[in-house]
């Protein structure tokens, strides 16, 4: 059950920080992709680890 919780908030996180690098820069690029993809493996971990 911890797994798809902890998708499910990689997912969330990398959706909003992706937005508000839209909002904010006009757009995208490679770094804001990296950023995206190490937030997202970051909640996912975190999910993990605290979900029990």
């Amino acid at each position: 059950m911890r797994t798809p919780l902890a998708l499910l908030a990689a997912a969330v996180v990398a959706e909003l920080l992706l937005r508000r690098c839209v909002r904010r820069f006009g757009g995208v690029t490679g770094d804001v992709f990296g950023g995206v993809a190490e937030t997202a493996a970051t909640a996912a971990l975190v999910a993990l680890t605290l979900g029990g």
